[in-house]
């Protein structure tokens, strides 16, 4: 498989004629950079967490997206209900496993959801991702202290165990599937000066799952949030501005600014 620029501003043109809608249940950090990240693509998207209501929620979108950043059991409840649904409607689910190895009750929930339903996409860092699949791994609160390719056996293993595409993102990002992992290598560093940088990622290969198959969405979602970055920064004088010219970027990008800046490497 050989991905595109074209490829990549293809599935954003369909996103953007569709505009589907993308049901998050996320933290309050990030719900309106998320939104805001949906809106700017194309997507539309929909902030509900209520266990009475996120049934008929996810009946409605495209994909579901859940993030247990800022964690309360009544919202465990919501989302395990919410992906239930999702399975059995054949709606793609997304999960960040945010914060998963800092404690014991956030990694309890985070495996709690694997074990019920199988996403189709799980994004993570790298501390994330091997805290998830039972490596020793620290943290810190909410940031990795691994790189990314650290985190590749345990990705292929979470695959293995659930059969999800894993995203691990990191200064080269890395998707994994059963047979072929992308590698991506755009970005900037000061992306991580921005709080929910890589929850909109998430939110993003929520949109592109409502347009492609897993794998490739979130190969599609890492690359376009990378290449967004690296043309958000030239804009920006620091993490400020960065986050306004983020949107901006994500609204207007063309195929030219993908095939300009666009470094992905997917092999067997």
């Amino acid at each position: 498989m050989n991905m595109t620029a074209a490829d990549i501003f293809s599935s954003i043109e369909k996103i953007r004629a569709q505009a589907p809608l993308v049901h998050n249940i996320t933290n309050y950090v990030v719900m309106n950079t998320t939104a805001n990240a949906l809106l700017a693509i194309g997507a539309s998207p929909v902030m509900a967490h209520a266990a009475d209501e996120v049934e008929e929620m996810v009946s409605l979108s495209g994909a579901l997206v859940i993030n247990i950043g800022t964690l309360s059991p009544d919202w465990v409840e919501a989302m395990l209900y919410a992906a239930r649904k999702a399975k059995e409607l054949g709606r793609p689910v997304v999960f960040d496993p945010v914060g998963t190895g800092a404690t014991t009750y956030r990694t309890g929930v985070a495996r709690e959801i694997l074990e019920e339903v199988s996403p189709e996409i799980i994004r993570g860092n790298a501390s994330e991702i091997m805290a998830l699949a039972g490596c020793r791994a620290s943290t810190k609160g909410v940031d990795s202290t691994a790189a990314s390719d650290s985190a590749l056996d345990a990705a292929r293993e979470l695959n293995s165990r659930y059969g999800s595409v894993v995203s691990v993102s990191g200064e080269i990002d890395h998707i994994v599937d059963h047979t072929r992992v992308a590698r991506v290598s755009n970005g900037h560093p000061m992306m991580t000066r921005v709080t929910g940088m890589g929850c909109c990622a998430t939110a993003l290969s929520g949109a592109f799952a409502c347009v492609q198959e897993p794998f490739v969405a979130a190969s599609m979602a890492m690359a376009l949030m990378g290449v967004a970055g690296e043309l958000a920064v030239q804009e920006s004088g620091g993490p400020g501005s960065l986050q306004l010219h983020f949107f901006d970027v994500l609204y207007r990008i063309t195929l030219d600014d993908i095939g300009r800046l666009l470094k992905v490497e997917v092999t067997a």
